[in-house]
């Protein structure tokens, strides 16, 4: 049965004789995203020597944020059944990001997993207009996810009340100055009362480099940042020529 949800729910890659020594990673994909879309950066992932999982959101994430955070922990279960890991690394790009916090918040995440980075998450939503517009829907009309993603969203004041790091979860947030959906770009950052949060923005260290919001799963620079946080670094150098 957790063979299936794994078939199922998302696109698993890799293989057991990945370095067993690190976390699985299960990348969440944002809102609208096919799980092969996030092939470019598994393939990184699986040539560096992890074990990866891709986690496609139910409807491709234009529902209920929170019932797909909900759908999302049977699938890290049967992850870690399969793997026979102690915990997982969860990289949530966009919409996934938010997935992801609230897997860890309210279903039990915080026991299961070791790191999460984001990847031009909505931490604190967006203020553009129309969010839908940039998937190419037209509107937010009728889509909940897109609705919840706004700024000031009753759903967001809920995910984001009290503490923004839980129990012993190690966050990253990574943010681009040239994301064209979350804005204000700073509003991928998380709260960091704590030292179990790091903010970095990719062009505080590389200001030329014009990377948008689908870019950072493709970019080159940003996935320096990413292995070094799944490496644990607390401090995050990006290799700013790398492609």
């Amino acid at each position: 049965m957790l063979i299936t949800v794994l078939t199922m729910m998302a696109v698993p890659i890799g293989s057991a004789s990945a370095a067993s020594t690190k976390n699985p990673v299960i990348l969440v994909a944002g809102m609208a995203g096919p799980g092969f879309a996030y092939e470019p950066l598994a393939a990184r992932l699986r040539n560096d020597g992890y074990r990866v999982y891709i986690f496609q959101l139910p409807g491709l994430g234009l529902g209920d944020i929170h019932q797909s955070a909900e759908a999302f922990a049977p699938y890290v279960d049967a992850v870690i059944d399969q793997t026979q890991a102690a915990k997982v690394d969860l990289i949530g790009h966009s919409e996934g990001g938010l997935v992801s916090r609230d897997y860890v918040k309210s279903f039990g995440g915080s026991a299961k997993v070791d790191k999460l980075i984001t990847l031009g998450s909505p931490a604190y939503g967006t203020s553009v207009a129309n969010i839908a517009s940039v998937f190419l829907f037209g509107n937010c009309i009728g889509l909940t996810a897109c609705n919840q993603m706004a700024q000031g969203s009753t759903y967001l004041n809920t995910l984001n009340a009290g503490d923004d790091s839980i129990g012993n979860v190690r966050y990253w947030a990574m943010a681009t100055k040239w994301d064209e959906l979350v804005q204000p770009w700073r509003n991928a950052y998380l709260n960091a009362s704590d030292g179990n949060i790091k903010n970095v923005a990719l062009q505080d260290q590389c200001w030329w480099r014009i990377v948008g919001h689908a870019g950072l799963i493709f970019d080159g620079a940003v996935y320096s940042g990413v292995k070094q946080a799944l490496r644990g670094y607390t401090s995050i150098s990006f290799d700013c020529w790398a492609w």
